[in-house]
């Protein structure tokens, strides 16, 4: 069985996530800060939607989350512009993030974990390591603490959007929203980095 190497997979998943996560994020903030938050709204739903044309031109797999993600962001800008009011193009998601974080849990239940499903999205893994106990417990636990990552992150962002409306602050809601998540999100991923480095070399070690 050949087992896959953690920078390999790191190299394979860092330009999607980029693309994915965090140009979309900054492409909002530019805009917002230059032409102001109805063209921030519509330049990131341009920016993910070109994404979208650009693998069907060239016609490369398309990931089922960017579809989702280009159907989503869709929804919240058309809210957020037909209330006029920011704050709903940020508490949009979350309450789908809440959503999706119960079925982290129900896949968990259901012996499918979403984490694993979310994974192969963005690098190659060979089946053979896919269907090793050691592998799909691991899925099983990580998929449980993002949930968990989920529920706090929306929670704490719901209540920032409300609070900061009242006072009319986008940028403050936006500093601290970011701030938080990206302590807490990042905590999460530098332990789920670990651990799955942890379970690469035990199966290394295991075949070796």
């Amino acid at each position: 069985m050949t087992l896959p190497r953690l920078g390999a997979l790191a190299r394979e998943a860092a330009p999607k996530l980029l693309e994915a996560v965090v140009a979309p994020l900054a492409v909002f903030y530019l805009a917002m800060v230059v032409l102001g938050i109805k063209w921030a709204l519509i330049a990131t739903v341009a920016w993910v939607y070109l994404g979208v044309a650009w693998r069907l031109v060239r016609r490369v797999k398309v990931p089922a989350t960017m579809f989702l993600a280009a159907f989503a962001i869709t929804v919240r800008a058309l809210v957020s512009l037909w209330t006029g009011t920011w704050m709903w193009f940020f508490i949009q998601p979350e309450l789908g993030t809440i959503c999706i974080s119960m079925a982290f849990l129900a896949s968990v239940r259901l012996n499918r974990p979403l984490v694993q499903k979310l994974t192969l999205d963005y690098i190659h893994l060979p089946s053979a390591v896919l269907k090793h106990e050691r592998i799909r417990r691991f899925f099983a636990r990580i998929t449980l603490l993002w949930a968990f990552v989920l529920l706090m992150n929306s929670t704490l962002s719901i209540a920032l959007a409300v609070y900061e409306s009242l006072r009319g602050s986008l940028g403050a809601f936006m500093i601290l929203r970011t701030s938080a998540v990206a302590v807490i999100s990042g905590l999460a991923i530098a332990f789920s980095i670990w651990a799955f480095k942890r379970v690469l070399r035990r199966l290394h070690v295991a075949h070796a």
